[in-house]
């Protein structure tokens, strides 16, 4: 049944994931990579599966607007593991550039797919890789071919919708040719009062002298659940940037791998996590400096309220050979309550001796000097706190350089901060 609504290069691997998944099983807290959450715990419900890809009724032009004034996209949709190719953008995309199906890419060009798909994301290696491989039908596929400059971003709306408690299996497979331009943001949203779990697969390939812009943006509820293994392959003199943005969810976690294949390559990433009540955010992270003269930098910033819990783990590894290397890691974590918990552990891991590299981390409550100054000049302590809060972040916000973007994160995450649910403007699905 699952192979009948999928593509053939997607059936290909399943088999081996299969056996992989019999003999890995569920990624456990014992293991170091997942030792900050219980994967097990999450996947306990009874979740229904769509294997059968019956179509959920959904017009998101209807139901979804995700307004960033100034900000001209072109707006694709998936519809929980699917692509919805009922609603495609008007504007045309440059020649060559493809934003489709990646189960209609899979029997539209195989050799193609073929060279991409699973070999970043190993099923030998993660549970998780091998479950959604199993059980992947369809996904999203992006192509940018050599030289070409894509000025508009790619904006992909991923949408969780059932009537039931559903799991979804996403996969995501961009490829940026050599010399070629592109920025894309997802922005994660569930439309329904129900329990909702999302594995995603991204397998991301940045060719010699390419750019990526990788923005994430999540906001669904508290009954969500989402697992999301990112694996970024780059060439040499390429340049990535991953911003990932969590601001309302249940329980992420999100684990990025960067591999620094060619010199002069430069990943830069950044997070910024607000959370409060029971919610979960776990970020893993590993940049691998496979070669000399590539350089990568990392900051990642928490705001926990109530009684959240949040994680970063972040390994910089440097490879015998790789000198030159410049690297600065960054984790400063900010607990508003007493109850909030942080586990951070930043790594360095080094086997070559012409270096520049630094770590560190925080972890900190609001500062009650700047608290007591700033309500003796009137200001509420309300409102203090979240200045104070707002200001915390506003590093990894202003990292962004889409201005449009920049400007309504800004937006958002002062409601956020303020109490209010962080919804765009004329979302209709958070409640």
């Amino acid at each position: 049944m699952i192979c009948e609504h999928s593509a053939s290069v997607l059936n290909d691997i399943r088999e081996q994931a299969f056996v992989d998944f019999q003999r890995l099983g569920f990624p456990t807290q014992k293991l170091e990579r997942y030792k900050y959450t219980d994967v097990a715990k999450a996947f306990a419900p009874d979740y229904g599966l769509n294997l059968r890809h019956i179509d959920i009724p959904v017009d998101p032009y209807e139901v979804f607007r995700c307004d960033v004034p100034n900000l001209s996209t072109s707006l694709y949709f998936v519809v929980n593991d699917r692509f919805y190719d009922k609603a495609l953008p008007h504007a045309s995309l440059p020649e060559g550039v493809q934003v489709m199906s990646l189960a209609q890419a899979a029997t539209e060009n195989p050799h193609f797919i073929e060279k991409y798909y699973g070999r970043l994301a190993r099923t030998s290696k993660d549970g998780l890789n091998a479950l959604n491989t199993m059980f992947c039908q369809d996904g999203l596929f992006i192509h940018v071919p050599k030289g070409v400059v894509v000025d508009r971003p790619i904006q992909i709306i991923n949408i969780l919708r059932a009537d039931v408690d559903l799991m979804v299996n996403r996969r995501v497979l961009i490829v940026v040719e050599e010399g070629a331009e592109v920025k894309v943001l997802f922005c994660d949203h569930a439309l329904d009062d129900h329990q909702f779990l999302a594995t995603q697969i991204s397998e991301i390939y940045v060719g010699e002298n390419a750019h990526l812009e990788l923005y994430e943006l999540e906001e669904t509820h508290v009954k969500n659940h989402r697992f999301a293994n990112t694996y970024v392959d780059q060439q040499r003199s390429s340049t990535a940037t991953i911003d990932s943005i969590t601001l309302h969810n249940g329980l992420t976690r999100n684990r990025t791998d960067v591999t620094l294949s060619g010199e002069y390559a430069e990943t830069r990433m950044y997070g910024c996590v607000v959370a409060d009540k029971q919610q979960h955010v776990d970020n893993n992270t590993l940049i691998d400096h496979r070669v000399p003269n590539c350089q990568s930098t990392e900051l990642y910033k928490y705001v926990l309220d109530g009684e959240a819990v949040g994680a970063f783990a972040g390994r910089v590894l440097v490879r015998e050979g790789a000198q030159k290397t410049i690297s600065q890691e960054t984790n400063a974590n900010l607990c508003a309550t007493d109850t909030a918990r942080m586990y951070t552990q930043p790594m360095l891991e080094i086997y070559a001796d012409d270096v520049k590299c630094s770590h560190g981390s925080t972890v900190g409550q609001l500062n009650e000097q700047a608290l007591f100054y700033m309500r003796q000049r009137g200001i509420p302590e309300s409102e203090a706190r979240m200045l104070l809060k707002f200001a915390f972040v506003g590093e990894v916000l202003d990292s962004i350089t889409l201005e449009p973007l920049r400007d309504r994160l800004h937006y958002l995450v002062e409601k956020r901060f303020r109490g209010e649910l962080s919804k765009c403007e004329g979302c209709k699905l958070c409640k």
